[in-house]
């Protein structure tokens, strides 16, 4: 496989893994991709590409970087078409991503990109300085952004009244 080919296998992989595939501008030389004039970072210990049946899978430390976004897990499953355009990830293992200042954990993210939906699965851990929210599954709408969460507790923090 031409380097070029793997290029875009990571790229689509990233773009998956912050759920914004479809989104991206074709990977790069270097950066590998460049999303709403963002570099796009990707490392992993290792890539396997089936070229014939769509798939790839990153294994070993998957780290994806899209400006302030860091998505970290141990082992990520794509499936792609021809382009490659990634139609679905799957993130396992255990799964950390921060964003301006909010960190979420779950065991299992999975992208669905034709509904343009990720869910989260298995202990979901929202945190943002003293808050906290804890939920069995999340389902995030990329096109909405709206969040929904199942099985949940957790702490806000409440400003006390000034006087």
């Amino acid at each position: 496989m031409s380097r070029a080919s793997i290029r875009s296998a990571l790229a689509a992989v990233s773009l998956a893994l912050v759920g914004l595939a479809g989104t991206g501008a074709p990977a790069q030389a270097d950066p590998l991709g460049v999303v709403a004039g963002e570099s796009l970072d990707v490392t992993a210990d290792r890539l396997n590409i089936n070229v014939e049946e769509g798939t790839a899978a990153l294994e070993g430390k998957v780290h994806a970087k899209l400006g302030e976004l860091d998505v970290y897990c141990p082992s990520v499953e794509i499936r792609y078409d021809a382009a490659p355009k990634v139609r679905w990830a799957r993130g396992t293992g255990g799964v950390r991503a921060t964003v301006k200042g909010i960190e979420a954990r779950a065991s299992v993210v999975e992208v669905d990109v034709a509904k343009r939906q990720v869910k989260l699965a298995g202990g979901v851990d929202l945190r943002r300085g003293r808050g906290w929210v804890k939920a069995e599954r999340a389902t995030i709408d990329l096109a909405t952004r709206h969040v929904s969460l199942r099985d949940v507790k957790g702490s806000i923090p409440v400003e006390p009244p000034k006087r």
